[in-house]
């Protein structure tokens, strides 16, 4: 994860923007997964990353209108590079085989990196606005972290199994 980024700085608009362009990242890496594994059967891992670009997609949108409500088009001021994998999964973390247990435990590994991305900016945040954002999305991360375990645990047996050890039957 990385933001280069003064925390201290933030106008709640630039947070905003910010927040956007995280989730953007992370719908654009589920997108590239989702794409480059494909769908072979229902509920694999191509439909894991699926779901997440989707709820990825939906927070983005929700945070961009609350963008555009108080600020309509003003300039961005916050640049993409400012971040870096702050909550996209890691690019290399997929492979062809992958069962959906294990694309699980990478979206979950995501939802954890950007919860703590909103804990350790938020000692250094100083506008209250800003403060309050940031407290809300760390809160969101906590529930997305929650929903992922739940998907995990909620999982029969056999999505642990990689599509190289089906054929080994």
């Amino acid at each position: 994860m990385y933001a280069a980024v003064d925390f201290s700085q933030l106008s709640l608009m630039d947070a905003l923007d910010l927040a956007v362009m995280i989730e953007i990242e992370a719908l654009e890496r589920y997108k590239l997964f989702a794409e480059q594994l494909g769908h072979r059967y229902p509920n694999d891992a191509g439909s894991v990353f699926s779901t997440m670009c989707q709820n990825e997609e939906k927070h983005a949108d929700q945070l961009f209108q609350r963008r555009e409500a108080l600020f309509g088009d003003k300039p961005v001021a916050v640049k993409r590079d400012d971040i870096f994998d702050v909550e996209a999964p890691d690019v290399g973390s997929i492979r062809w085989n992958i069962s959906p247990f294990e694309a699980f435990q990478i979206a979950l590994s995501s939802e954890e990196k950007a919860l703590a991305f909103y804990e350790e900016a938020l000692p250094y945040v100083t506008d209250p606005e800003v403060q309050t954002l940031f407290t809300e999305l760390r809160d969101e991360e906590k529930e997305h972290v929650d929903m992922v375990n739940k998907a995990i645990a909620g999982l029969p047996p056999e999505a642990r199994v990689g599509i190289e050890d089906q054929d080994q039957d």
